[in-house]
């Protein structure tokens, strides 16, 4: 393997962030093959070069990033996706801590008040891959919406339409049932706005009352409850890391349950 910066090594096996990878290089808590590294923008061969960390040591760097974690969660409402908070409400790491000491972190974001499929990884090469938008990573949501709209108003949203913070990119759009005065739609994305959802249904007057994302990147949910989750299958993950070849919008979705 080429060399690469120690802080990438270790951000994408799962040691710490950039910046506090950083941080600790500064302090002189970082070696590599027995010298203390104190430089920014160090090299090192994840393929043969021995790091330590703060008086651990880790073995190889090769060795960390074999030691990869894909898991995915049926993410319950009122947890956050993201790997710590403030103010003390829970997070989907809270949940995962069990199974492992190392750090993991989401891919990509559901909202505190939305339901379903969010994949957790310590793979950061791959994490940047499902979230850039040229990948075209398909997610599939079952929306629960206020009302009935019309056909005219849901051919509206699937051409795009215009938010505050930007267009809309076009979306597939499938009505699923009525339940009582609301109703069920399937929402399929490639793009992924922050909120886009609700702001599209609320343009329409017709405000979201329930998000499940039932898919991401051709990874179903299937029967896993809220708060639970799984590894991915060897088939699953042979899927996420083949997405680097695949171009066409809707084809990431191969293999799918």
């Amino acid at each position: 393997m080429a060399k690469e910066r120690l802080q990438k090594i270790l951000a994408h096996a799962g040691v710490a962030s950039r910046r506090k990878i950083e941080e600790m290089i500064n302090m002189g808590l970082i070696s590599v093959n027995g010298k203390t590294i104190t430089k920014q923008g160090t090299v090192a061969d994840a393929d043969v070069d021995n790091i330590m960390c703060n008086g651990e040591h880790i073995g190889t760097a090769q060795d960390i990033l074999s030691e990869r974690t894909y898991l995915l969660m049926n993410k319950p409402y009122g947890v956050l996706s993201t790997t710590k908070d403030n103010t003390g409400r829970r997070t989907v790491t809270d949940l995962v801590k069990c199974i492992s000491e190392t750090r993991i972190y989401p891919i990509g974001r559901l909202d505190y008040d939305a339901e379903g499929a969010l994949l957790l990884t310590n793979d950061g090469a791959l994490t940047n891959k499902l979230i850039h938008p040229k990948y075209h990573v398909e997610k599939i949501y079952e929306v629960k919406i206020k009302g009935l709209p019309t056909g005219e108003q849901l051919d509206k949203l699937r051409r795009g339409i215009y938010l505050e913070d930007g267009p809309t990119g076009p979306c597939k759009i499938k009505f699923i049932k009525r339940a009582k005065i609301n109703t069920w739609v399937r929402v399929i994305l490639t793009q992924g706005k922050n909120r886009q959802i609700k702001k599209m249904f609320w343009r329409i007057k017709h405000p979201v009352l329930k998000i499940i994302r039932t898919h991401f990147a051709g990874i179903y949910l299937a029967d896993l409850k809220p708060g639970e989750f799984r590894n991915l299958t060897k088939k699953e993950l042979g899927t996420l890391k083949n997405l680097s070849s695949i171009s066409k919008v809707g084809q990431v979705n191969r293999g799918r349950k």
